[in-house]
């Protein structure tokens, strides 16, 4: 019996990896996202799918580990100082949200015929966002750490907060609860701050030390269950105390993120943490009762629309009132219109003391759920409903009548070094880019900079093609420095026109282009490092010298069959590191090689034969 029980929870992990591997994959493929993905998977294989699983709930609680892991993670990329600057947003920005969207979602409950009490938890869960499902968003957008991003987290973070005076109104909302006395209340208060202040000294004053006692006993595998007793240790310590799970490991995540162990934690940590987190969105797809759907669908769609439009009405509106850009409050709106993971809690709890009854539980949470669902639907259609925001030009001028006698499109690093020969000797040097940012710092260095895009006839004509003597082509993207090229080329064919190519297949393009010149941005620092890696291991300058020469040779070798014949070809010009034959050179070095070691003084010996016939080996 044992066997069959172990055999039955082997199906069902089978299932869970199966789901997710083949669910994640298709709706990625299609533009859909992995949290959809999961949660589409979720409701297949759950209780109200194909039923491979009949309980949801107990993975769902195993599942949030994986939100714990990943704000563990997210505290580790987050200074106290950093933290300390975010403090107006987080009780300030985040606050604000907060109470305008639970006065604005009790509002809604209320104009539905509920009562006070139950409109208010109703609608206090549903403003708690979805940590899980924005900071992945943010995370594939690589939007965590840009300003937009960070304010999100405060308000977040905030949201995270609000659960504890949240769960106690509710205590003082039960029929009864008005009894509870101020003395409890003030001990709970004082139990949760108490467990942030213990976790907070124990983490300035015990983690360090611990970590470099563990790291002496150079065990791997003793570092890997450290890093999880620590983001575990944090998360039960703040769940006791009635504080959010989430909460203690993004805490831990802080205190530690200018530990000298936070790297080794984050790549510790970093395999559960993904595991879990999928596991939590397919636990969260399980969740979804379609029973309670169907019964109740127009209740079900009504408030999900109602909830999810006013919720965005609100964030909408105190990020214009605290002076955000449209684009930007827009984008949050939407990334945050969405009910959460900590709504489950809520909801129980006032089940639990008789607030709302199983059914109302039930339909709160498939609205929550559905709310989930549907966000990165609605993100998808925000990025192709609106358009793009145009770059404030603001201290910025246009590119228009220049008269230099070279003209330089593209002013990153490349695009600076190449200008500095130029500006030496006295030549007039028109620049554009396109990038404002980019602009504005050129000026502090002493550059003027026009703004253009080089892609463009009218901006290459405002800029001085006609007029100039050369073009150097500067950008930092292939497809852009080819069409460039193209233009230039075709609209003023007597024009020299020198570009820079991001690798092989680019400079390709470029030749067939006609440019006049072009240079891998990689190849003559490439060569340098390798001879100077040369001169390390002991070979003599001038024997450094030829071998680089000889490289040289077999590139350009190598490059005229490739413009003849494609790519894949001159092959036999690269010495290869798995037993190719070792081609000969171009020109016979003066020297003899020298070994460095007995190892290659036997390889050289056995190498002369082939060494002394030219061409055997070509």
């Amino acid at each position: 019996m044992a066997a069959e029980a172990a055999g039955s929870d082997l199906i069902h992990v089978v299932a869970l990896l199966a789901a997710g591997v083949v669910a994640v994959p298709i709706f990625k493929r299609v533009g859909l996202g992995s949290i959809l993905g999961y949660l589409a998977a979720g409701v297949v294989i759950g209780p109200f799918g194909i039923g491979i699983f009949s309980e949801s709930e107990a993975i769902l609680h195993v599942a949030e580990l994986g939100v714990v892991m990943f704000l563990f993670i997210i505290g580790l990329e987050m200074q106290p100082s950093r933290l300390w600057g975010l403090r107006r947003e987080i009780f300030g920005l985040g606050a604000l949200q907060v109470g305008v969207c639970a006065l604005l979602l009790t509002g809604v409950g209320l104009a539905g015929g509920f009562p006070v009490s139950q409109s208010f938890v109703a609608g206090a869960g549903f403003v708690l966002t979805s940590t899980a499902i924005v900071m992945q968003l943010l995370e594939e957008r690589g939007e965590i750490a840009a300003p937009k991003g960070q304010r999100i987290v405060s308000i977040l973070l905030l949201e995270d907060l609000a659960i504890v005076p949240l769960l106690a109104l509710i205590a003082f909302l039960a029929p009864g609860g008005a009894d509870m006395s101020y003395a409890q209340r003030l001990t709970e208060v004082g139990i949760g701050l108490a467990a942030i202040v213990g976790l907070v000294l124990a983490g300035r004053y015990l983690l360090n030390p611990f970590f470099r006692i563990l790291a002496d006993a150079r065990a791997r595998e003793v570092m890997t269950a450290a890093a999880l007793l620590v983001v575990l240790g944090s998360a039960l310590a703040m769940q006791l105390s009635g504080l959010s799970m989430a909460m203690g490991a993004f805490l831990a995540g802080v205190l530690l993120s200018e530990s000298t162990f936070r790297h080794q934690l984050e790549a510790d940590i970093e395999p559960f943490r993904g595991v879990l987190l999928g596991l939590f969105f397919l636990a969260v797809g399980m969740s979804l009762d379609l029973h309670v759907v169907i019964e109740n669908w127009r209740i079900v769609v009504i408030y999900v629309v109602a909830y999810m439009v006013i919720k965005a009405i609100g964030i909408y509106l105190v990020a214009r009132i605290l002076k955000t850009g449209h684009r930007e409050a827009l984008e949050r709106a939407v990334f945050m219109a969405q009910g959460g993971e900590f709504a489950f809690v809520l909801y129980s709890a006032a089940a639990a003391v008789g607030i709302i009854d199983s059914q109302a539980n039930a339909t709160l949470t498939a609205i929550v759920i559905i709310s989930m669902v549907l966000t990165p639907l609605a993100i998808l259609a925000l990025r192709y409903l609106t358009p793009r925001d145009e770059q404030s030009l603001e201290g910025v001028d246009v590119a228009d009548g220049l008269t230099g006698s070279v003209l330089i499109i593209g002013f990153g690093r490349f695009g600076q070094i190449a200008s500095q020969p130029l500006l030496l000797r006295g030549i007039d040097v028109s620049i554009i880019d396109n990038e404002v940012e980019m602009i504005q710092a050129a000026a502090d260095f002493g550059f003027k900079v026009y703004y253009g895009d080089g892609t463009r006839l009218d901006i290459l004509r405002a800029a001085g093609a006609g007029r100039a003597r050369a073009v150097l082509i500067c950008v930092d993207k292939p497809d852009v420095a080819v069409r460039i090229a193209k233009l230039i080329k075709a609209e003023f064919p007597l024009l020299t026109v020198l570009a820079r190519a991001f690798d092989r297949g680019t400079a390709l393009q470029l030749i067939r282009a006609d440019v006049d010149f072009q240079i891998r941005e990689t190849f003559e620092s490439a060569l340098v490092f390798g001879g100077s890696t040369l001169e390390a291991l002991g070979v003599d300058p001038e024997e450094v010298a030829e071998v680089i020469e000889d490289v040289r040779h077999r590139d350009a070798a190598r490059f005229e069959l490739q413009l003849a014949e494609g790519v894949r070809a001159g092959a036999r010009f690269l010495k290869g590191n798995i037993g190719t034959p070792i081609p000969t050179p171009l020109s016979q070095p003066r020297h003899a090689g020298q070994a460095l070691n007995e190892e290659t003084a036997g390889v050289l010996h056995k190498s002369e034969p082939a060494d002394l016939t030219p061409g055997a080996n070509r």
